[in-house]
């Protein structure tokens, strides 16, 4: 038993709590550690783009006037950028749901449906499918907006590619729950909605959110249209304009980047609260 001068005997730690707190120490050094190694990194960044000068070595010498004046407008399209990564990431959840669902089904137009849906948009670009509804509809009669055909595009490539996520999610609900279901009188609708649907989505939603981050970097894709004024758009406009394309694709990527670690963040404390169940 160990003693306090001031507080009297205090009790001896157990050996579970002593492997915990070494567990919590060796978590918080190596947490502190990379901490640390970020800071390094970022600062042998900066210098690389300091326009200094290092044993002959010359660094690249960047214009930040030319940063400090356009970097609001650049920040201007992140809204927009949100914007076009929800409306699609919405758009292709439900897409990638329903074709799981059919490639999950025993009607054959059904599963075959899916597995065209799948094949064609896997087996074309995502830059070819945005010109295609922005610049090839117009001759049949279909005139969409940039905004429209960019959103139609990723959501549609998106939710081919998250329709094996839906598939694994259905998948991995055991047959055993669904009889169970069946066996206390739940119909085929009851059964997917109260017992393989929840246990699905909970499996899916992780993976979403990888594709969400990919989704937000992938809708500078969306620019080539010339009608969405997004992060890519405006860093492309004004870099041109003024001859700074370095600067302004840096701003840009900075923006990027920044827009990819909170994201990052949320998805880990969402996965942090849905592995509780796992406990």
């Amino acid at each position: 038993m160990r003693t306090d001068s001031t507080a009297g005997p205090m009790p001896t730690l157990s050996q579970a709590e002593l492997i915990f707190e070494a567990q919590q120490r060796q978590a918080r050094n190596f947490r502190r550690n990379v901490t640390l190694s970020w800071g390094i990194l970022l600062l042998i960044l900066l210098y690389l783009f300091s326009g200094q000068s290092f044993l002959g070595i010359e660094t690249i010498s960047l214009d930040f006037e030319f940063m400090r004046e356009n970097a609001s407008f650049i920040a201007g399209g992140i809204p927009q950028t949100l914007l076009v990564s929800l409306l699609s990431i919405t758009l292709a959840t439900v897409l990638a749901l329903l074709t799981a669902l059919g490639r999950l089904s025993s009607v054959p137009p059904l599963y075959a449906l899916s597995t065209f849906y799948v094949s064609l948009i896997r087996g074309t670009p995502l830059y070819l499918q945005i010109f295609f509804f922005f610049l090839a509809l117009p001759q049949l009669g279909i005139v969409l907006s940039g905004l429209f055909a960019g959103v139609l595009a990723l959501g549609l490539n998106y939710g081919a590619y998250m329709s094996e996520i839906f598939r694994a999610g259905l998948g991995s609900v055991g047959k055993g729950q669904r009889e169970a279901a069946i066996a206390i009188g739940m119909n085929p609708w009851q059964t997917m909605k109260r017992i393989v649907l929840p246990q699905a989505l909970r499996f899916a939603i992780p993976p979403i959110g990888n594709d969400f981050i990919a989704m937000t970097k992938d809708s500078a894709l969306v620019s080539a249209t010339g009608f969405v004024h997004e992060v890519m758009w405006r860093a492309t406009r004004v870099g041109r304009a003024q001859f700074h394309n370095l600067e302004a694709l840096i701003i840009a990527a900075i923006f990027y980047w920044m827009m990819t670690i909170m994201l990052t963040y949320v998805q880990g404390i969402i996965e942090a609260r849905l592995a509780k169940g796992d406990r």
